[in-house]
């Protein structure tokens, strides 16, 4: 498969990478800075140099002709502030379902975050703003006519992968443990969903737990 992720110089998005290009498949990270470019080439992946916050659709939808399956990885980063949380969290991965639309490529996988439709809509909290732009690029993406799946992860740690998770379309304070799960399960997930068409249409949350990953899809139905 050829796979795109865009914020392809994220931590998640480069272990994402690493996996893809071990298993035999063409990872193409989508990266603003040129100067990331030889960090994606170490992991096995494909830079592209693109702004995603600031491209036109019909720009990035060129880069995806030929891709099979793009993955949403990127973030406005914790130290942007409540405009960015919009414009990249929220509107660059509306731009990625316009382009892949556009381009003709059907399966997206989102990375979102979870308890993102518990945000404050009166709130200007920067995590509040955060929380709502993911709500809204999320409910943005269930409505469209593409084989999505949105992945609420809990905190994100750097911790070596566990390969164990929990998950469930919303998971309870006893099922949540201590509400973390490290990037490089995340990145496990995400890969599994792309390569081999798990949860299709559906949208989970999970954090670390005890059911291997390569089993937890039939808990999604």
């Amino acid at each position: 498969m050829r796979v795109a992720i865009a914020g392809g110089h994220g931590k998640i998005a480069l272990i994402i990478q690493q996996l893809l290009s071990k298993a035999g498949h063409e990872a193409v990270g989508i990266i603003r800075n040129p100067d990331h470019a030889a960090d994606l080439l170490i992991v096995g992946g494909i830079p592209v140099v693109l702004d995603l916050e600031h491209t036109s659709v019909e720009t990035l939808a060129a880069d995806l002709v030929g891709v099979d399956a793009v993955v949403f990885a990127a973030g406005g980063g914790p130290g942007s502030g409540p405009e960015r949380k919009l414009t990249v969290d929220r509107d660059g991965a509306i731009r990625l379902a316009d382009a892949a639309e556009r381009a003709g490529v059907r399966r997206y996988v989102m990375i979102s975050a979870r308890r993102t439709d518990d945000y404050d809509p009166e709130s200007d909290d920067v995590f509040q703003i955060y929380l709502r732009a993911k709500s809204e690029a999320d409910a943005n993406l269930r409505e469209r006519n593409l084989d999505w799946t949105i992945i609420r992860p809990g905190g994100l740690t750097d911790e070596p992968p566990t390969g164990t998770v929990s998950v469930a379309e919303h998971l309870g304070e006893d099922d949540a443990g201590g509400g973390t799960i490290p990037r490089a399960d995340v990145a496990e997930l995400v890969v599994q969903a792309v390569t081999q068409g798990h949860a299709v249409r559906r949208q989970f949350e999970v954090v670390s737990g005890t059911r291997p990953i390569a089993d937890c899809w039939s808990e999604l139905g």
